[in-house]
């Protein structure tokens, strides 16, 4: 009789080696690709280092080349000006300025450093090896752009590869399998992109660019070899490079959540916010059309104009600086940037979309309404001084007070009703009353706007936000009941029924590293 035992054949000694095995074999290909990347960067450096005759001239004649191909055509000059902003300081700075603060949200502290290790490198490689080679930029016939500093090696290159890559690397657990490809090619296009507009730009030869792509490769790989030794020392698996750094992280480095619905009937949904849109056109091109047209000789006009004319009165050197200043607190870069810092953060803390759609289609409706109504309506500014000069919109309504008062306006709806357990809330109140209020009264001090064309923008941001409230319910999140409806509940019961509902909440949340600084529920009463 044959027992269960001696059917069962014996583990053999292949098979228990086989995954050590495999993570010797990626271990020394990837040590060798690193190598490879570190060797031609080398090679490059010396032959550019020692003014090598045939790579001058293929470097002189595509830079020549191209500058004629360029040179005339003044539109594609601007959109590889546009392509090329992705690979600058201000824009990489950002991406990974709001990736560690998310991660640190996230309470994954070893991407984080990651992040800032790699980046800093990045910092660092640029000016000291431009400094040490000192070699001077292309010169053309008919430059189109300009750059400061030397030209080797491209900091473009060298900083879009390591940022990119690095980003890539840490949130690909977030992207499933089949669509892992397509990510990776998205991110290889955006950085071959960046090189190749600063060579049709003029500005780099390409052996610069060359020398930047494979220096950065060259860092990230390093950085992310040192990585997973981290992770091994720490007693993590080492996973596939394939599957990202940190693969259990997948949850986390997930900007938002995939159960959540952003509106429960998005073509409905759709034409309520247009009809909503024309409704508030409307209302603001009849007021402004009887302002411009029906009020002179009347109070309203002597109050509209003798507002801008008592400012005036006060006016100083400092007051103009001061009046300038929160006068640009309004205008699209600032508010541009408020909006690219509140939205990922709070995308990273609630994980929720449809906070992030109520900014976006708050500011673009706003931008929209403003030239739109302005346009139609052509009311002329207050006659006083203009310290701003002419400019190319019309008085009603105001862009500046408009583009404020819905900016702080959204970000008060959203905040202030998921921090209720903390009194610092009406800070944001606070500065939905204040910044608007601000802006007003430096605009119209520097003979910009009438009161009335404040009370335009007023109404601009109540009826639109209104609108955006109702169609979008950002304060809400959409489930499914027992009969497969749409269900809006608060986000605080949500969050609290979700993570009670999970059966391996408790499990999945006492696995993570203490050495990350993880909470046994990191996750319950995030939402709250």
């Amino acid at each position: 009789m044959v027992t269960e035992q001696q059917e069962r054949p014996a583990p053999t000694e292949p098979v228990r080696w086989k995954p050590l095995t495999h993570f010797a074999e990626r271990s020394i290909l990837g040590l060798l690709a690193v190598v490879a990347l570190g060797l031609g960067f080398g090679v490059l450096l010396l032959l550019v280092r020692f003014h090598w005759g045939p790579l001058e001239r293929i470097d002189s004649g595509v830079a020549e080349g191209l500058n004629r191909l360029v040179s005339p055509h003044p539109p594609a000059v601007k959109a590889l000006e546009a392509v090329a902003r992705l690979g600058g300081r201000p824009i990489m700075f950002w991406l990974v300025t709001i990736a560690v603060v998310a991660m640190l949200i996230r309470r994954r502290f070893r991407l984080a450093a990651y992040l800032v290790v790699t980046g800093v490198g990045s910092l660092l490689l640029d000016p000291s090896l431009k400094a040490l080679v000192a070699r001077v930029r292309p010169v053309v016939d008919v430059p189109v752009t300009h750059a400061p500093g030397n030209s080797f090696p491209s900091g473009h290159a060298l900083g879009s590869m390591i940022v990119y890559g690095a980003l890539l690397l840490v949130f690909l657990p977030a992207v499933s399998a089949r669509h892992r490809k397509w990510f990776i090619a998205v991110i290889a296009v955006v950085v071959a992109a960046i090189g190749l507009t600063r060579i049709g730009l003029g500005v780099h030869y390409v052996s610069d660019v060359l020398a930047g792509w494979l220096l950065g490769a060259a860092w990230l790989g390093v950085t992310a070899y040192a990585f997973r030794l981290w992770r091994r020392e720490t007693g993590r698996p080492v996973a596939p490079i394939e599957d990202g750094l940190e693969p259990e992280a997948a949850g986390d480095v997930r900007p938002g959540d995939p159960a959540e619905r952003l509106l429960p009937h998005p073509w409905a949904g759709a034409m309520e916010i247009i009809v909503g849109w024309v409704l508030v056109f409307g209302v603001l091109y009849v007021l402004g059309w009887a302002l411009t047209n029906h009020t002179a000789g009347t109070w309203i006009q002597h109050v509209d104009d003798g507002v801008p004319r008592w400012l005036q009165t006060f006016r100083t050197p400092t007051w103009d600086d001061v009046s300038y200043a929160w006068s640009k607190a309004g205008d699209t870069h600032a508010i541009l940037i408020v909006s690219l810092v509140f939205c990922p953060i709070v995308l990273a803390i609630w994980r929720q979309w449809r906070m992030v759609l109520y900014v976006v289609l708050a500011m673009f409706g706003e931008l929209t309404l403003f030239l739109c109504t302005a346009a139609a309506v052509g009311r002329p500014r207050p006659p006083v001084e203009h310290l701003d000069g002419k400019l190319p919109t019309s008085s009603f309504p105001s862009g500046h007070i408009a583009a404020t008062m819905c900016l702080y306006v959204a970000i008060a709806v959203l905040l202030v009703p998921r921090l209720r357990a903390y009194w610092w809330r009406w800070i944001f109140v606070g500065l939905a009353v204040v910044m608007p209020l601000g802006v007003a009264v430096s605009r119209m001090y520097r003979g910009m706007h009438h009161p009335s064309d404040m009370l335009g923008a007023a109404l601009l941001t109540a009826g639109w936000l209104t609108v955006l409230y109702f169609s979008i319910r950002p304060n809400a999140i959409l489930t499914r009941d027992a009969g497969g409806r749409d269900v809006a509940r608060p986000d605080a019961a949500v969050a609290v029924a979700r993570d009670a509902a999970r059966p391996d909440a408790g499990v999945a949340d006492a696995g993570r590293s203490d050495a990350d600084g993880e909470r046994p529920k990191a996750d319950a009463g995030r939402d709250a």
